[in-house]
């Protein structure tokens, strides 16, 4: 049985996101989101099952370098 496309994410994320040398620019991030989904397929992961399983990918790599919304009262 393969990894989950949630498994992957994070250990993706990890290893290219979280050394701290990404910008979170929209390049950047489109950038990034098309290398997870390369990185990926070579895995045997579909685009499908990441997303199915964390949403936009897109989205999620561009909270790992911001950090999540801030709600907050200003």
């Amino acid at each position: 049985m393969s990894e989950s496309g949630a498994e992957f994410f994070g250990k993706w994320i990890t290893d290219n996101v979280m050394s701290g040398n990404v910008g979170a620019d929209i390049i950047s991030v489109a950038e990034l989101t098309a290398k997870l989904f390369a990185d990926a397929k070579a895995a045997g992961i579909s685009e499908d099952e990441i997303e199915e399983e964390i949403g936009s990918a897109y989205e999620a790599i561009q909270t790992a370098i911001n950090g999540p919304p801030d709600f907050g009262p200003d």
